[in-house]
C-alpha cells in the first residue's frame, strides 16, 4: 500500500487506511519544556481538529496549559511521554457554566479540560494529564477552601458519546474528572493518582446515562468510583467492572447526593485494597468503607447488582445506608422527601481486614429498605477485646447526618447489622473475627420478612449469641448448623430475642 505524509497549513495527515488526520500541537506553536504556556496553541490544534474528526496529537514533552476546550468530533492523544500540564494558578481557569444546574454549581467552576454540549470527544493515549493540585492553595496559610478555585482535570457536562482510555490522570486540585448529564460514557484503561488536595475523588459519574467503567486502576484520597446524583438527573444503565481501586475514604461509592437518584446499575470483578499513599488528607490509609451505597437526599435506588469483589482493608466492607439529610441541590429547589432503596443484589463477596465497627444495612422507621440480598459473603474483622455496644443497645438513627459507615460507631453485632428493612435475605454468609469478640456475629433489629440460610458464623464463647433478632418478624432460618461451639441443635445459631415482639420466626422448620 502507497503511504505518503502530507503537511497541509500547520499539520500533517497520515495517509493511511482509515486514518484519522493528526493535527500535531508543536505545529500550532506549542513548545514541549515544562514552561511555556500552550493554552493558545492547543486549542488552535483542537478547533482545527473538530473541523476534521482528526487527533490532536502530543509528541513527547511536557506541555503547560489553562484551560482548554474539547469540541465535538475532536480526539486528544497523548503519546507515551507526552504531559499535558495544568497550571498552577486558579486565576488562569476561568469560570465555566456546564448549563446543567446542580448542587455545588455555586463554586465548582473550572477545570483544565472543559467539554460541554459536545459529541464524538476522545482523550486516549499512553501519556499524562497532570493537574498539579498539590500548588493550589489560598492564600499564605496554605491550605485551600473546601471547594472554590480549585479546578477539576477533566469536566464533561451535557455531552455524548464520551471516551477516555489509556491515559494516566494524576494531581488534579479537585476531583479528578466529573461526568455531569453526559450519555454513552466509555471510560477504559485509565490510570489515575490523586492524592494532592481536599476533595480528591477519583471517578465522579452524575446524572449520567449508558456509562462503561471498566480497567481502571487507580489511588485517590477521597472517594473512588463514585456514582452521584447532585440534580434531579438519574445516574442509570451503568457498569463498573474488572477495576482495582484503592481509596482513604470509599471504595465504590453511590452518593452522598442522591437527589434523583441510582437505576440499573452493575458492578463485578473489582479488587478494593489499600492505598499506595500511607499519609491522609481525609480518611483512612486503607480505607472508610469498600462498598457504601447511600441515598439521603431523596431519589431512589433500584436494580443495583454488585458481585465478584476483594475489599482488603476498608474498615467497613459493605455500607448501605437510607437517610434523611434532605439537602436540596439548589437553593430554590423543594426539600427532597425521603428517597428508596430496593432491589439490591451483593454476592461473592470476600472481605479481610475490617476493623471492629460492623458492616451494616439501615432504612428509617418512616421508610425502610426493601428487597436486599446477600448471598456467598465472606467478611473477616479484627475482632475486639473491649465490649462494644451490647446486642440490647439502643443505635442512634441520625437520620439527619452525614453517611459515612462509621456513622453509629461500633454497632451491636461485629459481623452485619440491619435495620428498618423489608424482604430481606442473606445467603451463605460466613464471618470470622480475631481475637475476642463479645457481639453477635448478625443481629436483625426491627425487619419484616427475613431468610437465612448457610449461616458460618465464628462465635466466642463470651457472645451472648451467634445470631441476635429483636421486633421482627415473618423469618425463616435454614441450614444454620455451621456456628463454632454450637451445643443445641435445636436452637442452631443460639439465637437472642431481645423482646417480646419477635414474632413468626422459623429455624429449621422449628418456632424460635
Amino acid at each position: 500500500m502507497l503511504r505518503r505524509t502530507f503537511f497541509v497549513l500547520g499539520f500533517f495527515v497520515p495517509y493511511l487506511l482509515n486514518a484519522q488526520p493528526l493535527y500535531d500541537v508543536t505545529r500550532f506553536g506549542a513548545v514541549g519544556d515544562g514552561t511555556t504556556d500552550n493554552t493558545a496553541a492547543i486549542q488552535r490544534a483542537i478547533d482545527s481538529s473538530a473541523k476534521t474528526g482528526g487527533k490532536v496529537f502530543f509528541p513527547t514533552g511536557t506541555f503547560l496549559s489553562a484551560t482548554l476546550y474539547l469540541k465535538s468530533n475532536a480526539t486528544l492523544h497523548l503519546s507515551a511521554g507526552a504531559v499535558l500540564l495544568g497550571q498552577a494558578d486558579a486565576s488562569k481557569y476561568p469560570y465555566q457554566d456546564p448549563g446543567i444546574p446542580f448542587y455545588g454549581d455555586q463554586w465548582a467552576k473550572q477545570a483544565l479540560i472543559f467539554c460541554k454540549g459536545q459529541e464524538n470527544v476522545t482523550i486516549e493515549g499512553k501519556g499524562t494529564i497532570d493537574g498539579q493540585g498539590a500548588r493550589f492553595v489560598v492564600n499564605t496559610i496554605k491550605k485551600p477552601d473546601r471547594y472554590k478555585n480549585r479546578p477539576y482535570l477533566l469536566w464533561f457536562a451535557g455531552s455524548k458519546n464520551i471516551t477516555v482510555r489509556d491515559v494516566s490522570l494524576r494531581n488534579s486540585a479537585f476531583w479528578m474528572q466529573h461526568y455531569l448529564g453526559c450519555e454513552f460514557v466509555l471510560i477504559d484503561g485509565i490510570h489515575i493518582w490523586n492524592h494532592s488536595n481536599k476533595n480528591n475523588d477519583m471517578i465522579d459519574i452524575d446524572g449520567s446515562r449508558n456509562v462503561t467503567i471498566t480497567n481502571v486502576t487507580g489511588d485517590s484520597d477521597d472517594d473512588g468510583i463514585t456514582i452521584k446524583s447532585t440534580s434531579p438527573r438519574i445516574s442509570e444503565n451503568i457498569t463498573i467492572t474488572n477495576c482495582i481501586v484503592s481509596s482513604h475514604c470509599n471504595g465504590i461509592k453511590f452518593g452522598t447526593e442522591s437527589t434523583g437518584g441510582f437505576r440499573n446499575v452493575t458492578v463485578s470483578n473489582c479488587v478494593i485494597r489499600p492505598s499506595a499513599q500511607r499519609q491522609t488528607i481525609y480518611g483512612k490509609p486503607d480505607g472508610i468503607s469498600g462498598l457504601a451505597l447511600e441515598v439521603v437526599d431523596g431519589g431512589i435506588m433500584e436494580n443495583i447488582t454488585i458481585s465478584n469483589l476483594i475489599i482488603e482493608g476498608p474498615q467497613v466492607p459493605i455500607f448501605i445506608r437510607l437517610g434523611n439529610r434532605a439537602r436540596k441541590f439548589s437553593d430554590t429547589a423543594a426539600a427532597p422527601s425521603i428517597g428508596r432503596i430496593r432491589h439490591i443484589r451483593i454476592s461473592d463477596i470476600i472481605a479481610r481486614g475490617a476493623d471492629t465497627i460492623g458492616c451494616s444495612i439501615s432504612g428509617l422507621e418512616k421508610v425502610p429498605v426493601e428487597d436486599i440480598t446477600l448471598s456467598n459473603i465472606t467478611i473477616e474483622t479484627s475482632g475486639s477485646d473491649i465490649a462494644a455496644k451490647p446486642f440490647s443497645a439502643v443505635v442512634p438513627e441520625r437520620e439527619e447526618d452525614y453517611p459515612e459507615a462509621t456513622i453509629f460507631g461500633k454497632l451491636p453485632s461485629y459481623g452485619l447489622y440491619v435495620r428498618y428493612a423489608k424482604d430481606i435475605q442473606l445467603h451463605n454468609i460466613v464471618l470470622r473475627h480475631k481475637g475476642t469478640e463479645q457481639r453477635p456475629g448478625i443481629m436483625l433489629d426491627r425487619v419484616q420478612r427475613f431468610q437465612l440460610t448457610g449461616l458460618d458464623i465464628q462465635n466466642s464463647s463470651t457472645a451472648p449469641a451467634a445470631v441476635a433478632i429483636a421486633r421482627s418478624a415473618e423469618g425463616t432460618i435454614t441450614n444454620a448448623g455451621r456456628i463454632e461451639g454450637l451445643t443445641n441443635r435445636l436452637r442452631a445459631v443460639r439465637f437472642v430475642v431481645r423482646d417480646n415482639n419477635t414474632t413468626n420466626v422459623m429455624v429449621d422448620n422449628k418456632r424460635l
